[in-house]
């Protein structure tokens, strides 16, 4: 994770350089605005990663003599199969949609967000899945 850490404070550093001289050379307050809010994401996921990294033991990515299959091995728990996604997915986008078209349709979009996030936090509370 150091790695990852010091690539994106790096980056940071150079959208900055970039936002600066966008903003002096365009006058235009909008991409200078952007570029300002991106330098500060990575400069928020640069820190987390570094400060993750002095907390965790060493990764493959970390050492120059390892190899790719150095960091084969289980990733973590992936949920195989989930409806809810799609739920959250129609329910975002009528709530989205009803901003263009009118506020009537949240009324449509709330049940379908709200049973999407029910479902996906008590997925594996109960049904086939419990005894994951």
């Amino acid at each position: 994770m150091k790695i990852q850490g010091k690539m994106f404070l790096w980056l940071s550093a150079f959208i900055l350089i970039m936002a600066v001289v966008y903003g002096v050379w365009s006058k235009e307050p909008a991409g200078a605005t952007a570029l300002v809010m991106a330098f500060g994401l990575s400069v928020m996921i640069g820190f987390y990663l570094a400060f993750t990294a002095r907390r965790v033991d060493a990764g493959a990515q970390d050492d120059k003599e390892a190899d790719v299959a150095d960091d084969a091995g289980e990733l973590g728990f992936f949920s195989p199969h989930s409806w809810q996604p799609l739920s959250l997915a129609v329910g975002g986008a009528l709530a989205f949609l009803a901003i263009a078209m009118g506020w009537w349709l949240l009324y449509f979009s709330a049940p379908l967000i709200l049973i999407g996030i029910y479902g996906w936090v008590f997925e594996y509370y109960r049904g086939e899945n419990q005894n994951q």
